[in-house]
């Protein structure tokens, strides 16, 4: 390879990106120089460079087979005939993460979108799982034109306590409820707390991550088979061997444009990963991220046609918290692609996946394995669903003009038509300093309402929209309430749960009239919220509030005052709106 004049060269592997000293020979010449002492050769050097994110962290226990899928990873790259490059990218954990994970999302992606502009990277296999990891990594995908590859962490095990299943968070929040209620005691609510997540790896429920994952392989954002392989197996490692070695073929086509991001996530694509959604009663998290990554790509999504979709798409996985079963039962079954062999008259099966083949080419391959689960556990077949409608619901109204949601799928039936009083706690503060006093006036029938939990007022739209039920009531035996908020919820968590009301409180919607004692109606077959108060009494309470810019008391400097002063309403997928193109095309298309 030749140092004097990298301009005439084709700008990959080490040529690409050079740092601009004003003289691209120097440039190169410096770059090596400084490679070369860690150890590497002019022969490794002349190779397809393959940029591996590390999102490991001490705080992030979902991350914790991480190094070893490095490892894998990198491995696959050298077969290949690449050269892996490990760099670190911000790492987010749940349980980790003040305020929100939500909050740090956005500086994720644009963490991992300048990454992989900044570095000379051919391809990139994205690590991720924890919740909002790989929406942030696809984000960024989106928004760069090297091909890049998922492989997710995956599920943890489950394991037992006094002969019960548990697994987290689904359990996690059985168990809190029941010790709420004084129904367990502090010793063994330790004891349950010890056995809820017994090895690294992500929820092993259909929450947030395990949903993502199923529908990043639904996109054909990764290969088949990564999105239900439990953490800990030696099937995950083998994935990333494969991921890895995939990454150097992409990065070898002549023009690897063809399976960029934006080639593989077309609408037709989105509608695939939307049905996805509906049929394994899937997080509400995953509406709000796939459409952030699709609005990236300007491409519309309209709440009412994922609602529609539902509509023709029933819940054939019975996971918790729809269900009763784990992710580990889900791979025992065959994974995803045994749920799409039932799923394929909804989906666009001539879609491109990153591996090369279609869509409707990976089922097929995978239906011709003879390791595929005969004898289903989890998986319905789609004449005998589990719920006969896709697992979440778009709701509308004077309420949430822009929308709402709700995972019905996840709800008790019988409040699904419910008129109640609403219960207003005015912020998270509120929330936290009243739900549990004696003197609250709150009935079982009531509907609690939290209001200023959005993406600005929180700010970061926490997993506070799961209000638990006032302990006073807890203790006599009401295990769920009618709850509305402009938060979300975990994808772990259920109940008769409205979501993402849009417009938010903080921007002043019609959220933020609500007063103790109005009326709300819920009617969800209606798709319908509706607040019972005439309205130009909503429109005097709301003038009587001021404008939200008064309210937020936005900080002067920081990430915060970008994040309060640019992020976009849930029905947008909660991003910075300078990240967001004009839309231009739209999404989900029924496939008739």
């Amino acid at each position: 390879m030749s140092n004097s004049d990298p301009a005439k060269t084709t700008s990959r592997g080490m040529l690409k990106g050079l740092t601009r000293y004003g003289d691209a020979g120097f440039s190169l010449f410096l770059r090596k120089a400084f490679i070369k002492a860690m150890g590497y050769s002019d022969s490794a050097l002349d190779r397809p460079i393959i940029g591996i994110t590390n999102t490991f962290s001490d705080f992030n226990p979902c991350h914790g087979n991480v190094p070893q899928m490095i490892e894998a990873a990198k491995r696959g790259v050298m077969q290949a005939g690449g050269m892996p490059m490990v760099f670190p990218t911000i790492s987010i954990h749940e349980s980790f993460a003040f305020p929100t994970s939500m909050y740090l999302r956005n500086l994720m992606a644009l963490d991992t979108e300048e990454m992989i502009r900044a570095q000379p990277v051919d391809a990139v296999v994205l690590i991720g799982g924890c919740d909002k990891t790989i929406p942030a990594q696809l984000m960024a995908a989106a928004s760069v034109a090297v091909p890049v590859i998922v492989i997710p962490t995956g599920p943890m095990l489950t394991t037992t306590y006094q002969g019960d299943r548990l697994g987290a968070c689904t359990d996690c929040r059985r168990y809190w409820a029941k010790f709420r209620a004084h129904e367990i005691d502090q010793t063994e609510i330790d004891a349950v707390n010890e056995k809820l997540a017994p090895t690294t790896g992500t929820c092993m429920v259909m929450g947030t991550a395990s949903t993502i994952a199923c529908m990043t392989e639904a996109a054909g954002m990764s290969l088949a088979g990564t999105a239900a392989v439990p953490a800990v197996m030696a099937e995950r490692f083998r994935l990333a061997e494969f991921t890895g070695r995939r990454a150097v073929e992409l990065a070898q086509l002549p023009d690897p444009s063809t399976f960029s991001s934006q080639a593989i996530l077309t609408p037709q694509a989105f509608t695939n990963a939307f049905t996805v959604l509906h049929a394994i009663g899937g997080s509400t998290n995953a509406l709000i991220h796939f459409t952030a990554i699709a609005a990236r790509l300007g491409i519309q999504i309209d709440l009412e046609a994922i609602d529609r979709l539902g509509r023709h798409v029933p819940v054939l996985v019975d996971l918790k918290p729809s269900g009763s079963h784990y992710m580990e039962h889900l791979y025992e079954d065959g994974g995803l692609m045994a749920i799409l062999q039932e799923l394929k008259p909804h989906l666009y099966l001539d879609c491109l996946t990153i591996s090369g083949r279609t869509l409707g080419e990976e089922i097929e391959s995978a239906q011709n394995n003879k390791s595929m689960a005969r004898h289903k556990k989890v998986i319905r077949i789609a004449a005998e669903p589990i719920f006969p409608v896709g697992g979440l619901a778009v709701l509308k109204g004077n309420l949430a003009p822009r929308g709402a949601v709700i995972k019905h799928s996840a709800a008790t039936p019988a409040l699904l038509q419910h008129r109640g009083r609403a219960v207003v706690f005015t912020s998270l503060e509120d929330l936290a300093s009243r739900i549990d006093r004696d003197d609250l006036d709150v009935r079982a029938e009531d509907i609690l309402v939290l209001q200023n939990a959005g993406p600005k007022g929180a700010p970061g739209m926490p997993e506070a929209g799961y209000l638990p039920i006032p302990k006073k009531l807890a203790q006599a035996g009401v295990k769920d309430m009618v709850r509305l908020s402009d938060a979300r919820m975990s994808g772990t968590a259920f109940g008769t749960i409205v979501l993402h009301i849009t417009p938010e409180a903080a921007e002043n919607g019609p959220l933020a009239a609500v007063r103790n004692g109005d009326m709300i109606e819920l009617d969800v077959p209606k798709r319908s919220i509706t607040l019972l108060v005439d309205e130009a009494e909503i429109k005097q309470r709301l003038a009587e509030l001021g404008a939200p810019e008064a309210r937020l008391e936005i900080p002067a400097t920081g990430y915060r005052r970008l994040y309060q002063t640019t992020v976009t309403q849930a029905d947008v997928g909660c991003d910075f709106d300078f990240m967001v193109p004009v839309a231009t095309r739209s999404a989900p298309l029924i496939k008739e």
